[in-house]
């Protein structure tokens, strides 16, 4: 789409402006003008943040610090304006490094994909010629970048139609409202990579790794690098491939010479992961987003088991508890007042019933006294009782077993004809019981 001859004039008055530039670009005559042709054209009472932001990602010459070959031709520069100060939605692309992830197949599911990109496929994810002009002294490394796998997650998003609200939302913020309140539903990470990860973890890493007693993990995900097509938002700097983990890497030349190199570090996987992560399909994503609509899943079964991947130590396995719990547990387990009348199972206490929810979930008898150990742990440690030993690594490993088991059960049975998540849990819970009473274990409930 071309711009018409007094947007693309006014550009090129601001794109003749010699280096270093003015002290202050948003007091610049030329830069003045062109904020009053985008005021009359698009609307709003300032434009001076979202102009300033657009103008680096389009290479504003002067400055470039020398680099004039990074620059947009104005008749370009001019037409890209015009799109980013009339656009009403925009992609927003969220690169995700799987650090430490051992050689995985490539996947593609709804709006994601995961893989190993050449330095040329990750320039163009990371729009890294924007990213040049903006930040000529910190050119982005896709030749080590390359060398990781990973997850790339886009998004549409509607834009606010301030494009000054969208550069500097700071301005724009309600300061009536309560600013240190908390959405109990926010996560770490934007939503739509938190349920790619989630889609993820339902896979048995910890049956693939070779590694348990390092991590049960086939990666991690320390940081995300979000960026938005939209120009008038100014992405941060590019990310350092030395945050990532890396080995020292010892060859020999030529002559025999021993040279040291490096290479990303890795966790081994068996020989069962690749076959195993190829029915991650796109078929396997509808399922689970069809899942995520029924009453199965209410309860913040995604928060919990991500939270549980993103921690450590004992909270690791206080949210993989928890997860089960939000699963599988319902608020008449404790209140006996709002079971049915009859209640069945009534002798069965609130630990037992999410046990012989777990054990239909799972298909095992033995779960229920696994998850009793587990929760038996879990009390120790929140009602501060002493002598707490530390937690092995079966038991950090069960936690997480169990829980992912229980969370791709739910998947599977999101489409029971139930009208609601207790008549749902409530034909678990009489399953779980008969699974228990034929196995002989009835008693291994807590």
């Amino acid at each position: 789409m071309a711009a018409d001859c007094t947007l693309i004039d006014a550009v090129t008055a601001l794109w003749r402006i010699p280096a270093p530039g003015p002290d202050n670009l948003l007091q610049d005559p030329a830069f003045l003008a062109l904020a009053h042709i985008c005021r009359d054209r698009y609307g709003g009472s300032k434009l001076s943040f979202a102009l300033y932001n657009a103008l680096h990602s389009l290479g504003l010459p002067c400055w470039l610090r020398g680099r004039i070959e990074l620059s947009l031709d104005v008749e370009t520069a001019a037409a890209q304006l015009d799109i980013a100060l009339s656009r009403k939605t925009a992609i927003r692309r969220h690169l995700c490094p799987l650090d430490l992830a051992d050689d995985l197949p490539n996947l593609a599911f709804g709006n994601c994909r995961v893989g190993r990109f050449s330095p040329a496929e990750l320039a163009g994810l990371f729009d890294a010629e924007r990213l040049h002009r903006l930040y000529p002294m910190f050119p982005i490394d896709t030749k080590r970048l390359a060398q990781f796998h990973w997850l790339v997650v886009d998004e549409k998003v509607v834009l606010d139609p301030r494009p000054e609200a969208r550069a500097s939302p700071i301005f724009f913020t309600d300061l009536g409202r309560d600013l240190g309140e908390i959405a109990p539903h926010v996560g770490r990470f934007p939503t739509s990579v938190e349920s790619a990860l989630f889609f993820l973890l339902l896979a048995p890493w910890e049956e693939w790794s070779t590694m348990l007693e390092v991590d049960w993990r086939g990666f991690r995900m320390p940081w995300i690098y979000s960026l938005s097509e939209d120009i008038c938002i100014r992405p941060s700097r590019p990310p350092d491939p030395d945050s990532l983990s890396w080995e020292p890497w010892f060859v020999q030349d030529e002559w025999g010479e021993e040279i040291e190199l490096e290479r990303p570090l890795e966790y081994r996987l068996d020989d069962a992961a690749k076959p195993g992560l190829s029915l991650f399909t796109q078929s396997a994503w509808a399922e689970l987003e069809a899942a995520r609509q029924s009453p199965l899943f209410e309860t913040p079964i995604v928060h919990f088991l991500v939270r549980a991947f993103l921690a450590d130590g004992i909270d690791e396995v206080m949210a993989h508890m928890t997860a089960i719990e939000a699963g599988l547990g319902l608020e008449a387990d404790h209140k006996t007042s709002l079971r049915p009348k009859p209640a069945p199972h009534p002798k069965l206490r609130s630990t037992g019933r999410v046990a012989s929810r777990l054990v239909a979930a799972t298909g095992d008898p033995q779960a229920a006294s696994r998850y009793g150990a587990l929760f038996d742990l879990r009390s120790a440690f929140v009602h501060g009782r002493g002598g707490l030993q530390p937690i092995s690594t079966p038991q950090k490993v069960e936690a997480r077993r169990l829980a992912r088991q229980m969370a791709r059960s739910l998947v599977s049975r999101a489409g029971w004809p139930h009208a609601s998540r207790d008549a749902a849990l409530g034909a678990l819970l009489d399953e779980g019981v008969a699974l228990l009473t034929q196995s002989g274990l009835a008693t291994a409930a807590p």
